[in-house]
């Protein structure tokens, strides 16, 4: 079984992780195929080239066609998709390079992948503002901040007694693709919305899952949306991407304290940036 991830700074502030509980913890679920892999290792570094930002030209050049397709009108929302064999037909390609294609759609909130149906557009520029909910919409940036302190330390904690080895394994995946990103603030937002929806699940708690979601709803808004293309560079987003890898190594471990600790550290980053847009 590979180890915990590791080889990331841990941030200033932050509380370090007992190995000897994160290497207990690892043993105790290895039956259950838990795979967490170090970030510095060849084998992450070279998927990471493969689904990150930086992508081959052919898969680039499918990327574009389907989002000109899509944001054009040309494939409506909620309309299937040609299917792989068909599309790698009509473009020339290599059906894996249409599938690595759709895997950056999907992430990007453009369309949604149904097992054995295909694949159906999501993209819907009419319906970007209804479909936030009315609350959500009406909530300021101080009454956000003020439910995510309430919901976010409490809710890691639950996540952390009830999540099973499958959901944290699916939460390392939903990593793996934060810690691809390179530039893209809009992208590693989304990632970082489904990385904490993830969370929410695994409490285990359906009402709590959707009083979250209206906080997901919430963190869309515009002033949200300009503070971070205005503050996520390159470097801000490389330091976020170690302190996910340090949240998610403290859930691996059952460490609460530590990661309710990174869960308020989050905050008063986010804390920060809204008083500088003052």
């Amino acid at each position: 079984m590979a180890p915990l991830r590791g080889g990331a700074p841990v941030p200033r502030n932050a509380v370090e992780i007992p190995r000897c509980a994160a290497y207990c913890y690892a043993t105790h679920v290895r039956n259950d195929r838990l795979q967490v892999r170090r970030v510095n290792s060849p084998s992450r570094r070279k998927a990471s080239d493969a689904t990150g930002q930086i992508v081959g030209v052919t898969v680039q050049y499918v990327i574009d066609t389907l989002t000109t397709r899509i944001v054009s009108g040309e494939h409506a929302v909620e309309e299937r998709l040609p299917s792989e064999r068909q599309l790698a037909q009509d473009l020339g390609v290599a059906r894996n390079t249409v599938r690595e294609a759709l895997d950056h759609l999907e992430e990007r909130g453009m369309i949604r992948r149904r097992a054995g149906s295909g694949s159906f557009v999501t993209y819907d520029p009419d319906a970007a503002d209804s479909s936030v909910a009315p609350v959500a919409a009406e909530t300021g940036p101080l009454h956000l901040q003020v439910v995510r302190g309430i919901f976010e330390p409490e809710m890691v904690r639950l996540a952390i007694i009830n999540m099973a080895p499958r959901h944290i394994e699916a939460l390392g995946e939903t990593l793996s693709r934060m810690e691809a990103v390179q530039t893209e603030a809009g992208h590693f937002v989304r990632l970082e919305e489904e990385f904490h929806r993830q969370i929410a699940e695994g409490t285990g708690n359906p009402l709590l899952v959707a009083c979250y979601n209206l906080v997901i709803d919430a963190r869309r808004q515009s002033f949200r949306g300009a503070m971070y293309r205005r503050h996520l560079t390159p470097a801000r987003i490389a330091t976020y991407q170690r302190s996910y890898n340090a949240l998610f190594n403290a859930i691996t471990s059952r460490d609460i304290e530590a990661a309710s600790e990174f869960m308020k550290l989050t905050l008063l980053e986010d804390q920060r940036l809204l008083l500088q847009e003052e």
